[in-house]
């Protein structure tokens, strides 16, 4: 199964989670390191209301749930040498919501669901705990999304924008140093329009900040940006000159920047560095 990996601090515990198919798993193995005394996985199992809860979880979510082996698990649950393992359960009901994993990363994990009720039996506390940090890295992964599509959007712009600088403004056999001055040049000129500096400008102000100021702008500043992009490649196609295009970008900016700021949807989308 293909992964990816996060982790969580609750009271002192780090919890792993992995990503499967748009789905989180809780690592059930390191939650348990928060309860006091000898305690296994398998002592949850054997509850008759755990076997109710995983039961239920199940036949919403598992069509291809063996309810025959459920109904033979929950008549023994509950009783004193009645005990089955999170593989033991899953290999006899065809379960989904938990599984075992051996190697890096191993432990028993649970859909986030199931590890929400296993964490009421470490204590009520920690439940309430671990669904506050899970709801506090599902609000960072967010965050990095939408600011991921945002410099995407900036990037795909700013290709259009180099395209039509090296059609039209770089001669043939002009030497790649020389080109990148024009296109340092050209991004320049983007940067007076919106932000009223160049880089090397904003670096000497700046000179604890790393990356450059486009990895400063706020949500406006970008969408804004890769339309003055896309205008500028517009304008450099059609000869207009480099002093008339700065002249016609800010304006553009000015107008563009009133209607963006107005605008609350995107006023609520901080750049990660701001």
């Amino acid at each position: 199964m293909k992964h990816t990996s996060t982790k969580l601090n609750v009271l002192g515990t780090e919890i792993t989670i992995l990503k499967i198919q748009q789905e989180d798993f809780i690592s059930l193995t390191d939650m348990l390191q928060a309860k006091d005394g000898d305690f296994f996985i398998s002592d949850w199992l054997r509850n008759r209301n755990t076997i109710e809860y995983l039961g239920i979880w199940e036949q919403i979510n598992n069509p291809d749930f063996n309810y025959g082996e459920f109904a033979i698990i929950k008549s023994q649950a509950g009783l004193n040498n009645y005990k089955i393992s999170a593989k033991e359960w899953v290999e006899k009901t065809n379960a989904i919501g938990l599984f075992a994993k051996a190697g890096r990363y191993g432990g028993t994990y649970a859909h986030k669901d199931i590890a929400f009720e296993f964490g009421m039996w470490i204590s009520a506390e920690f439940k309430l705990y671990l669904i506050k940090e899970f709801q506090r890295l599902k609000e960072l992964e967010s965050d990095q999304f939408d600011w991921d599509i945002r410099r995407n959007l900036s990037k795909i712009n700013y290709r259009i924008h180099t395209d039509a600088i090296k059609q039209k403004l770089i001669p043939e056999k002009l030497s790649s140093q020389k080109a990148s001055m024009i296109y340092a040049n050209e991004a320049d000129v983007l940067n007076m329009a919106l932000f009223g500096q160049t880089a090397n400008q904003w670096r000497e102000e700046n000179p604890d900040k790393k990356g450059n100021i486009r990895d400063y702008a706020n949500a406006s500043q970008l969408v804004c940006l890769a339309n003055l992009e896309t205008l500028n490649a517009h304008f450099i196609q059609n000869g207009v000159p480099q002093r008339e295009r700065i002249q016609l970008l800010n304006a553009t900016a000015i107008s563009q920047m009133e209607i963006l700021l107005k605008d609350h949807s995107l006023n609520k989308l901080e750049s990660p560095k701001d």
